[in-house]
C-alpha cells in the first residue's frame, strides 16, 4: 500500500494502469471459465483468455502452460528450441478491483523468436502492494520448473511502472536468482514520486498567492479554481506560470528538449476534473510526504534569484513522519540493470532514473533516455534493443551505452535522448542523421 492508503491509490495510480499501453490479444473468442476463488476477498480470472474473451494460445513453435497457484494465475511459454533462459514479467498497477489477472510482456513474440522461454503473474491481490508483485513473480521461477519439467539456467526479470518498481525491490531481495533485469518507466525512486506530486502543487500555489493547507480541506478546489489561473495553465502560462514551469522542469529530471511540449501535454490532460499536476494534492496524507529540505529552483543560474529566494520562503513545508509502506530500492543493484524512461514523462517523471543512478553510482546501471511525452510509450524497437543489450551485457560481461543522465549539460544538450530513441514523437524535433 502506498502512503496514504487505498484513497490516493485509486487517485494516484489508477491513471498509470490506464496510460500503460498493455500487449496486444490475438485470435478468435472461446467460450472462458469464470474466475474463480483466489485470496479472501478476491476471483481469479482464466489464464487461458484475456479480458475481452480473446483465446492465449501459444505463438507458432511454442508450447504454453496455464494455471492458479497460490491465489495468482500464471502463463508460461517455452520455445521448442529453447535456450535455457527464462524471463519473468512484473505487470504494472491495475487499480483496487477485485479480480485479479494475468497478461503477456510486451515482448512476447521477441523472447520466443529468440529462444527465451517467459512467465508472468497475476499477482494474488491488486493495487499497489509491491511486496505481493515480487513475491508472486519469484514464485514464477519455481512455477515454470514444476510446469515445464526444466529449470532455468538464467532468470531475467523485467517490468514497467509499478513493474519496475517490483523489479527493483525483487533484484535486491533475491540478489543471487537474476542474471539481469529491465525496468521500463518505473518508479525507481519510490517515495520520492510523491514528494513531487507535492512540489508540483505547493509551488504553484506560493507563485499564484493562494495560501493552501495540507492536508487539503474542502477549500482545495476553491483554491486550484484561483491557483489555475494566476498560472495560466490553461489558458497560457503567466509569468507566475512560467517561473512554475521552471520548477517543475527541474524537479522532474532537469532542464532538457521537450518540456514545453511535454508540460503542455500533461497540464491539458484532467483527472477529477482538475489539471493532471495538480490532482494528486488532496489525495496525499499528512505524514506521507516530504519536502521541508528541498530547495526549489526555477533556473540554473549560479546564484538564487529573489523570486527563487521568495518563492522557498513562502511555500508550504511539509515534513514526512511515517515509514512509508512501499518496499524501499536501495539502489545497489549486484547484477546488469538496463532501464529505459521516457524524458517527457511528468507522471513517473524521469528524475526517478536519476535518483537510482544517484544511490547506484552507475555501477551495474544503464539508463537510457527516450524522447517521448506519454508514459510508457516505448516503440518495440526500442525495447527490443534494450533487452538484446542487456542480455549481451550478461552474457558477455561487455556493459552497453546509455545516457549520461546526472550530467546538466548533456541533458539540457537539444539531441538529448536521440541516441536510443527510434522515430519521431510529438513534441521533439527529427535528430540529426
Amino acid at each position: 500500500m502506498l502512503p496514504g492508503g487505498n484513497a490516493m491509490i485509486g487517485r494516484v495510480l489508477l491513471a498509470l494502469a490506464l496510460l500503460v499501453p498493455a500487449a496486444p490479444a490475438h485470435a478468435a473468442a472461446p467460450t472462458c471459465d469464470p474466475p474463480v476463488p483466489g485470496r479472501p476477498g478476491y476471483t481469479v480470472a482464466d489464464p487461458d483468455c484475456e479480458l475481452d474473451g480473446t483465446p492465449f494460445t501459444a505463438l507458432p513453435g511454442a508450447q504454453v502452460w496455464t494455471g492458479v497457484r497460490d491465489g495468482a494465475a500464471y502463463r508460461i511459454e517455452k520455445p521448442k528450441r529453447w535456450n535455457g533462459r527464462l524471463v519473468v514479467y512484473a505487470h504494472g498497477y491495475r487499480g483496487n478491483g477485485t479480480t485479479v489477472f494475468v497478461d503477456n510482456p510486451a515482448l512476447r513474440a521477441h523472447y520466443i523468436e529468440r529462444g527465451f522461454a517467459w512467465a508472468a503473474s497475476s499477482y494474488a491481490t491488486n493495487g499497489y502492494d509491491v511486496n505481493q508483485g515480487v513475491t508472486d513473480t519469484h514464485a514464477l521461477i519455481d512455477v515454470f520448473r514444476q510446469a515445464t519439467g526444466r529449470a532455468a539456467r538464467k532468470v531475467y526479470i523485467t517490468g514497467a511502472s509499478m513493474g519496475g518498481h517490483v523489479t527493483g525491490v525483487a533484484i535486491e531481495k533475491y540478489p543471487r536468482t537474476f542474471a539481469g533485469a529491465m525496468p521500463t518507466c518505473g518508479v525507481l525512486g519510490d517515495v520520492e514520486l510523491f514528494d513531487y506530486f507535492l512540489d508540483t502543487t505547493v509551488t504553484g500555489a506560493a507563485l499564484a498567492g493562494v495560501d493552501v493547507d495540507f492536508p487539503a480541506t474542502a477549500e482545495f478546489g476553491t483554491q486550484l479554481g484561483q491557483i489555475v489561473a494566476a498560472l495560466g495553465v490553461r489558458s497560457g502560462l503567466t509569468a507566475a506560470g512560467r517561473t512554475w514551469a521552471g520548477v517543475v522542469e527541474r524537479r522532474s529530471g532537469g532542464e532538457r528538449p521537450g518540456f514545453d511540449a511535454a508540460l503542455a501535454y500533461w497540464n491539458a490532460a484532467s483527472q477529477g476534473g482538475a489539471p493532471f499536476l495538480f490532482s494528486f494534492y488532496p489525495s496525499l496524507t499528512a505524514g506521507s510526504v516530504d519536502n521541508k529540505h528541498t530547495l526549489y529552483r526555477s533556473t540554473d543560474a549560479w546564484r538564487l534569484s529573489l523570486q527563487e529566494w521568495k518563492l522557498n520562503a513562502e511555500v508550504l513545508r511539509v515534513r514526512r513522519t511515517t515509514t512509508a509502506d512501499v518496499p524501499v530500492i536501495a539502489g545497489k543493484p549486484r547484477i546488469p540493470v538496463l532501464s529505459l524512461h521516457g524524458i517527457g514523462d511528468l507522471f513517473v517523471p524521469f528524475s526517478m532514473e536519476q535518483y537510482y543512478a544517484r544511490e547506484s553510482g552507475g555501477r551495474n546501471f544503464v539508463s537510457r533516455a527516450i524522447r517521448d511525452i506519454t508514459h510508457c510509450g516505448f516503440t518495440q524497437p526500442e525495447l527490443k534493443q534494450g533487452f538484446d543489450d542487456l542480455v549481451r551485457w550478461v552474457e558477455t560481461g561487455h556493459r552497453p551505452t546509455g545516457d549520461a543522465i546526472l550530467d546538466r549539460r548533456a541533458v539540457a544538450a537539444a539531441t538529448f535522448g536521440c541516441k536510443f530513441t527510434i522515430g519521431v514523437r510529438g513534441g521533439y524535433s527529427p535528430c540529426p542523421a
